[in-house]
């Protein structure tokens, strides 16, 4: 595997020996990894393509099968497949296994899944991207879902303690008990305690689907704090505009997505590739800035 500069953009070029890989999904219609992984395919001048792959709910063991034939190097895997995904996985690497899930799958040589779980080094990347080091100080992760999982465990993984908080303390307190050293905040107590946390991430679903943003209260928060939202439609959420307001570093979500992929186009293509404006304006260039 190499790592290049910033190369002039080139023209992609498909012959007989093309590397295939390709996003799979349950509608899959919105995904932005296609223009994403083909910019970079075409400015490092690659011989290959990454396509968007359809695949409906319980036919993705049948899916996986048909592209191993088909000589493809990998997928990425978004809903509603992710579980399915990693259960189906041969091998997996300590980031799936920390964050319970596979979002990027290596098809190897001997015809076996590996699986990678690319979000919460992404994110890790993303924070460092903007200055910001994951090492500040504690974190604080608004939500307990899959992407919360991912994040936490890469946070775990460096050392920095890590408390979670979310609406149902159900979920919550399973997560606590899927990654150890992990610890808990009721929901009604977290802003009071802002204070005691170099970083605050939202990883909520809240604002997404037509659903109230979640407007967070920042009083406590101490002028270090980096704010932190995974959702990156707006640029700009309300969450972030709250921290924006309060005079607090922010970091969007839509580089943790760019960041994201870097770890599947590597193990596919060959290349580490870079993460910079142009990509970020392609990608986003459709994206409301509120």
């Amino acid at each position: 595997m190499s790592s290049l500069p910033h190369p002039a953009l080139s023209e992609s070029r498909i012959t007989g020996a093309a590397r295939l890989a390709g996003v799979i999904g349950w509608p899959v219609t919105h995904s932005r990894s296609p223009a994403l992984h083909n910019h970079w395919l075409a400015r490092y001048g690659l011989d290959g393509a990454y396509v968007p792959l359809p695949v409906a709910p319980g036919r993705l063991a049948e899916a996986l099968s048909g592209l191993r034939a088909c000589g493809f190097r990998g997928v990425n895997i978004t809903l509603p497949h992710k579980e399915a995904a990693f259960a189906l996985c041969d091998s997996l690497d300590d980031s799936a296994r920390g964050a319970g899930a596979a979002n990027t799958l290596v098809f190897t040589e001997d015809g076996r899944i590996h699986g990678l779980c690319t979000d919460g080094t992404g994110f890790l990347d993303n924070l460092r991207a903007h200055g910001v080091d994951p090492l500040a100080g504690p974190a604080l992760i608004l939500g307990a879902g899959g992407s919360a999982r991912a994040i936490a465990a890469g946070l775990l993984g460096l050392g920095v303690p890590v408390t979670i908080a979310n609406r149902t303390p159900e979920r919550a307190e399973a997560l606590c008990a899927a990654l150890p050293g992990l610890a808990r905040l009721d929901w009604a107590d977290w802003a009071a305690a802002l204070g005691r946390f170099a970083l605050l991430v939202n990883t909520t679903s809240a604002g997404m689907g037509g659903t109230p943003a979640l407007t967070p209260d920042l009083a406590a928060a101490a002028d270090s704090l980096t704010v932190a939202d995974i959702v990156y439609v707006p640029r700009l959420t309300p969450f972030l505009a709250a921290a924006e307001a309060r005079g607090l570093r922010c970091v969007g979500g839509l580089g943790m997505l760019l960041h994201q992929a870097r770890g599947g186009f590597s193990a596919w293509f060959g290349i580490d590739p870079v993460v910079d404006d142009a990509l970020a304006a392609l990608v986003g260039a459709d994206i409301p800035e509120r």
